[in-house]
């Protein structure tokens, strides 16, 4: 399940895409790849609520996008060690292969700061309401999550 980011293109099928995700406590960013692999764009915010309900939004979406595989955040601490926080968020990769019977290959991707790197853009650059941002900071740092594991998988295949 917890494969290397490199890995992830190999188990792709022709056609297929990434699916990045942002858990937080209250909900899930979402974004998505092309099928070139090259480009992250967000998707969605999902408000988590019962898991199960969160595991078939996750599902419909990986079936109507052609999902071969997930890039999950992992919100490592600043020394890179693994907290509690971590041990959630692979707890949720954990249930969604055994309660919720996904089969797409998974990833974990350091997400130190991205959260912050998005607010500090849509402030500065897209001059934001604290509103709108509210609205699309999950799938906006869901997006630069699975774009860093895009420009991995791109420097490792020498795309």
């Amino acid at each position: 399940m917890d494969l290397a980011v490199t890995e992830l293109a190999a188990r792709l099928q022709p056609g297929q895409r990434l699916l990045g995700l942002d858990p937080g406590s209250k909900t899930i960013g979402v974004a998505i790849s092309d099928s070139a692999l090259k480009v992250a764009s967000p998707l969605e915010t999902i408000k988590r609520g019962k898991f199960a309900d969160d595991a078939a939004r996750l599902a419909v979406l990986c079936r109507d996008y052609r999902i071969g595989g997930l890039v999950i955040g992992l919100p490592m601490n600043m020394d890179g060690s693994e907290g509690p926080r971590c041990q959630s968020v692979r707890q949720l990769a954990r249930n969604l292969v055994e309660k919720a019977g996904f089969t797409q290959a998974m990833a974990f991707w350091d997400e130190r700061l991205s959260t912050a790197a998005v607010e500090r853009f849509l402030v500065s650059e897209a001059d934001m309401t604290r509103k709108r941002r509210a609205a699309v900071v999950d799938k906006m740092a869901a997006a630069y999550i699975l774009q860093g594991a895009l420009d991995a998988i791109s420097r490792q295949s020498g795309r």
